[in-house]
């Protein structure tokens, strides 16, 4: 069991902010398929070098139908709270990044969070990953987080 039974994620937006910088996170699903592909083709080389993607087969180009597919199987995802993936959006619903939130394929820590901001908002990287651990630490069940990019 990833979380516990009792515990309901965040299923609506979420506001969090780290120097003066406000996001919103909201569940990802396929209405944001047109932003989300467009944030992330547009950054491939940005986020293969992010804390968290080195070595891993995603981002690739892909169609949008294709990125739908993946949406959908994060929504799935979700759903049967086997992991959890938010789209950070900015003040104009601008989708600018992304938070994975899964077990941790090492099996040595609660959790694995990792995250992405598009190429042209990267002083966001550090922002939104603060952000996100006072997050992960207030509002979720996880002792032990693995974050990507964060010392511990």
């Amino acid at each position: 069991m990833f979380v516990p039974d009792d515990f309901d994620p965040p299923a609506t937006p979420t506001r969090v902010s780290a120097a003066g910088r406000a996001f919103r996170l909201t569940p990802l699903g396929v209405e944001h398929n047109e932003r989300d592909h467009g944030a992330w083709m547009s950054s491939i080389d940005h986020i293969r070098a992010t804390p968290g993607f080195a070595g891993r087969d995603w981002p690739h180009e892909m169609s949008l139908a294709d990125n739908a597919d993946d949406l959908v199987a994060h929504a799935d995802d979700f759903e049967a709270r086997h992991g959890f993936t938010y789209t950070v959006l900015d003040r104009d619903d601008d989708v600018i990044g992304c938070v994975y939130i899964y077990p941790d394929d090492e099996g040595v820590h609660d959790v694995h969070v990792r995250s992405w901001v598009r190429a042209d908002r990267a002083d966001l990287d550090g922002p939104l990953r603060m952000a996100v651990l006072r997050w992960m630490r207030t509002d979720w069940p996880f002792a032990d987080i693995r974050y990507a990019g964060v010392e511990r």
